[in-house]
């Protein structure tokens, strides 16, 4: 089992930046997409980036596109996501996941990640 700890969320004004880092620990393993997510209040929980093993290949949803940019460190077992230009409706808590089974598409629902962090808040005021 994989444990999953995400950090750097808080509050920020509009058009400012904040870097979230999620930190793995426990079954790592090789070959994992991962993910992050963020949910709205009174909204379902969305997709926002997906990283494959090597970092050389990524997706975005098309509202973060331009604006946040996911990354990993291997070594580390950390993934990040630096989120610039930041605005008011990226408001939400924002999740990382890991995909249940190795070598995985960018392209995978939810359904896909076996493993969640707890999440953290980011709140852009205007």
């Amino acid at each position: 089992q994989v444990q999953l700890a995400e950090s750097g969320g808080g509050l920020v004004q509009a058009g400012g930046s904040l870097r979230l880092s999620c930190a793995a620990s426990g079954r790592t393993g090789s070959g994992y997409v991962m993910g992050w997510f963020r949910q709205a209040p009174g909204e379902e929980r969305e997709f926002v980036a997906a990283i494959n093993w090597s970092g050389e290949s990524t997706n975005y949803a098309d509202s973060v596109k331009g604006r946040l940019t996911i990354s990993r460190d291997n070594i580390k077992n950390t993934v990040y996501l630096q989120m610039n230009d930041l605005k008011p409706e990226d408001t939400a808590v924002y999740y990382c996941a890991t995909q249940k089974t190795p070598w995985g598409s960018l392209w995978g629902t939810q359904r896909d990640y076996g493993s969640w962090g707890q999440g953290t808040q980011v709140t852009v005021s205007s």
